[in-house]
């Protein structure tokens, strides 16, 4: 009876190792966590950002909500999102309820482009100096996830949701992207006074003729100063 305990809790060991190794695989796999500490979760809500979406259109035409899931599409043809505006078309989620000038702050969310986006901004932190009016933008070139135009983050992006996080250190001038847990690129500030977080669809030159993504579970974090 006792050689029958030790066997069957000998087994429940191995078990457990077995388990823990899993573990260790999928952790090495995904690659090195999302530095989190020290980030404190805002509230995000429609009260903190509104949908930059061509002016001539009723936004649900061309962005919805539902079931969690905000879809943003837009189309070549479209018209800016504003009349005086000279810029290609967007269906965006600005979040301008927590613009910023300082600090360390972050962006996180799921995101989903279907097959056949292409040559589209889907993710940008606003803010810059001249010439530039951004500090990063995330596109899709046939498929592959780009820093602006290049390198490329991830080579086949189409038809799967994949997690976001980008972290910008606005003294550091620094801004940090990462793709399902593994650090993809750190690029350099591009200056600027005041920067904002959007995503959605805005085209770039040879678009698509029909662009779309979607987001879920979007975040916005600042680190508290020790």
């Amino acid at each position: 009876m006792a050689y029958y305990s030790s066997f069957r809790l000998l087994g429940f060991f191995c078990l457990m190792i077995s388990f823990l190794q899993l573990i260790l695989l999928q952790a090495l796999a995904w690659g090195p966590d999302v530095p989190t500490q020290g980030f404190v979760s805002l509230p995000f809500n429609r009260s903190f950002y509104h949908i930059q979406k061509p002016y001539d259109v009723p936004e649900d035409q061309r962005y919805s909500f539902v079931d969690g899931i905000h879809k943003c599409w837009v189309y070549s043809t479209d018209k800016p999102h504003t009349t005086t505006s000279q810029t290609m078309p967007r269906t965006e989620i600005a979040i301008q309820g927590y613009n910023y000038s300082s600090g360390v702050w972050e962006f996180e969310a799921y995101g989903y482009v279907p097959y056949g986006t292409s040559s589209v901004c889907i993710m940008q932190v606003f803010g810059a100096s001249a010439p530039h009016a951004t500090t990063l933008m995330l596109r899709v070139y046939n498929g592959s996830l780009m820093y602006y135009t290049g390198p490329v983050l991830v080579p086949n992006i189409y038809d799967k949701w994949f997690k976001l996080n980008v972290i910008h250190d606005v003294e550091a001038a620094k801004v940090k992207v990462y793709i399902d847990g593994c650090l993809k690129l750190e690029a350099d500030g591009r200056g600027g006074t005041s920067h904002a977080f959007k995503c959605g669809v805005y085209a770039q030159h040879n678009d698509s003729f029909y662009m779309e993504s979607r987001w879920k579970h979007i975040q916005v974090s600042r680190k508290c100063r020790p």
